[in-house]
């Protein structure tokens, strides 16, 4: 097949591999069936944060989970979504089986350099760093279902950032 019929796609993460889509992706709007390594679920995520921020507060409801620095101090820092109801139209299709989303508040400069560039983003899209569908405006950036290797090497240090974003004013007080 000829160069120009393949759609190459590169994730905004440095260091993760380049994507090759064919045609047929395109053609659909999905990705064609492929081994996808598996990562955290949303409980390991919620017992990770616990353990590493153990003042965190972690709130519950409709279908999201909240995850703040105190009773006292939100807004959040992160959270994982289970359902698209609260986003217009369904953008990350949450009602696949075992589909989540995790959104990260992070830095101006962070979100610029992973997402900013963003034109047209597939918010449907497994393990892939994508400014938030509805919160982008807000420097929040999301990923739904990071892989292992996603999840240590990339998402960890997105949520120290995050932490430290809201913990640090809150010391100086």
């Amino acid at each position: 097949m000829a160069a120009s019929a393949w759609i190459w796609a590169r994730t905004l993460v440095p260091g993760l591999p380049l994507v090759r889509k064919g045609l047929t992706c395109g053609a659909y709007a999905r990705d064609m069936a492929s081994k996808r390594e598996s990562g955290p679920d949303p409980d390991e995520i919620t017992s990770w944060i616990t353990t590493t921020y153990p003042g965190t507060v972690v709130a519950t409801a409709m279908g999201a989970t909240f995850f703040s620095l105190d009773e006292k101090h939100w807004p959040n820092f992160a959270t994982i979504v289970t359902t698209d109801e609260h986003d217009m139209g369904n953008p990350s299709d949450l009602a696949r089986p075992g589909v989540y989303r995790l959104n990260i508040g992070v830095r101006k400069a962070t979100f610029e350099r992973l997402v900013g560039s963003t034109v047209v983003p597939d918010y449907a899209t497994l393990d892939t760093l994508l400014p938030h569908p509805v919160y982008a405006k807000q420097r929040w950036i999301a990923i739904l279902n990071p892989s292992r290797q996603t999840f240590d090497e990339v998402v960890k240090p997105l949520i120290a950032e995050a932490y430290e974003r809201l913990d640090t004013p809150r010391r100086a007080r």
